[in-house]
């Protein structure tokens, strides 16, 4: 999760490219210089770009959560709390912005500024639909899963999967349901609470050594790590802003040694940590582009950033090395067996297949075409979990309902356009990150 402060020295207390520069006279937007250009179209996008982050601090106040990160004039916040507006102030504020996108001249527009323009509108749009379902209204969930994000996933029938649990079935033979076996061999990769801290500073230093080999990260970049209860998610990243985090994660069952790397680099380095970071130096530092000082999780912005963050976990520890690095580094750590990292990856590669049998189990609940009870062994039957891990995931489904399509279908999308570019996934994937893409773009 953002998704769900480290430095460069890995201080760690316990505890989701580049544009050129434009012409014209510097302006200051948060205290950064930015080259705000001579276009005209400029005068017109910048102060619409800031109604919309009046407009998201807004729908922040009727939602809390909605806002991730908010990293831009200090005042606004409070200025829209004493304003106080309802959902209908804000939905009629959200369908002006959308005219008066809409009414923006586009012919001629550099790349960089009609990008601008569509980003605005999908964000609009989404910020629209959330202030919708804060009414009441429902919808399905493939279909709020496009008003929200912009993509509208496949639903594929649950015996669709059934080849997949059959190889997993032949991988861990025994006796008893198939969760309840992945369940037990599993146990044997529990990472001792005595020992959490040290492999989580040593899987996040690796994540971060073999990201700065390719991207250049903003100068003090660091972030912060706590361990957390009580929670719906398996970690968080809290972006404050200043190129630092808040990373969290959440110990309320016992955490894999393979969550290490996981939460390592989806949370940290390629991921969020760096994702925030870089849009943060891009567009809000460098440009003076006010909009991508706020992160509404209920945006296009979470598809890119659980997407990138989850196949930056695979640009990080390409085929077999992740498994090779984990049995050199992490298990003696833990104090667990080495050999057994090989077939533990050989299982998460064939449980990762079982990811999109979630919407659909997702779909039947929140519609409530199938009970709670159902559903629990649903999640059981295809995340191979035991009965405790199924409850936490369906309260993560139950708080963020078709969010979780930003996660497979995502990660997915992402490793599909990235390495259609070229052979250079590292600067591709940087240039995803510092960019105003939407996930439409991708297909």
């Amino acid at each position: 999760m953002r998704t769900l402060i480290l430095s460069a020295a890995l201080a760690l207390p316990l505890a989701l490219a580049g544009c050129a520069a434009s012409v014209g006279e510097p302006s200051r937007v948060h205290g950064a210089v930015a080259t705000a250009g001579d276009e005209a179209v400029d005068p017109a996008l910048n102060a619409i770009a800031e109604d919309y982050v009046r407009l998201i601090l807004g729908v922040g106040e009727l939602e809390p959560g909605y806002v991730d990160a908010y990293y831009g004039p200090e005042a606004w916040p409070a200025e829209v709390k004493a304003a106080a507006p309802s959902r209908a102030a804000l939905i009629a504020q959200a369908d002006a912005l959308t005219a008066r996108l809409n009414a923006v001249p586009t012919a001629g527009l550099d790349e960089d500024r009609a990008r601008r323009v569509r980003y605005l509108l999908a964000h609009t749009s989404a910020a629209r639909a959330r202030l919708s379902m804060l009414g009441g209204e429902r919808m399905s969930f493939a279909d709020e899963a496009h008003a929200l994000f912009g993509v509208r996933p496949e639903m594929a029938p649950l015996e669709t999967y059934a080849p997949v649990l059959a190889r997993i079935d032949a991988l861990v033979p025994g006796e008893g349901p198939l969760h309840e076996r992945v369940a037990a061999f599993r146990a044997r990769s529990i990472i001792p609470t005595d020992r959490l801290d040290a492999v989580m500073r040593a899987a996040i230093a690796e994540c971060r050594a073999r990201t700065v080999r390719h991207i250049d990260l903003p100068a003090g970049e660091t972030f912060t790590l706590e361990f957390v209860n009580d929670k719906p998610w398996s970690g968080y990243n809290y972006f404050q802003g200043g190129a630092n985090s808040l990373i969290q994660i959440n110990t309320d069952l016992p955490i894999y040694i393979d969550r290490a790397v996981d939460l390592g680099c989806h949370e940290g380095y390629p991921g969020h940590h760096v994702y925030n970071a870089l849009l943060e130096k891009t567009f809000v530092v460098d440009r003076g582009w006010v909009e991508m000082s706020v992160y509404p999780l209920y945006s296009p912005m979470s598809f890119i950033a659980e997407g990138s963050a989850n196949y930056g976990i695979d640009l990080a520890f390409p085929g077999e090395t992740r498994a090779a690095w984990e049995a050199g580094a992490l298990y003696p750590l833990a104090g667990l067996e080495p050999a057994q990292a090989e077939a533990n990856a050989e299982l998460l590669a064939l449980t990762r297949r079982l990811a999109r049998a979630e919407y659909v189990i997702a779909d039947d609940f929140l519609s409530g075409r199938v009970d709670r009870e159902t559903t629990l062994d649903r999640l059981q039957t295809y995340g191979l979990s035991d009965r405790a891990r199924a409850r936490q995931r369906l309260s993560f489904i139950e708080t963020y309902r078709s969010y979780i399509i930003n996660y497979g279908l995502g990660r997915d999308t992402v490793q599909a356009w990235v390495e259609a570019q070229g052979p250079d996934r590292w600067a591709t994937t940087e240039r995803l990150l510092g960019s105003q893409i939407l996930p439409a773009d991708l297909f």
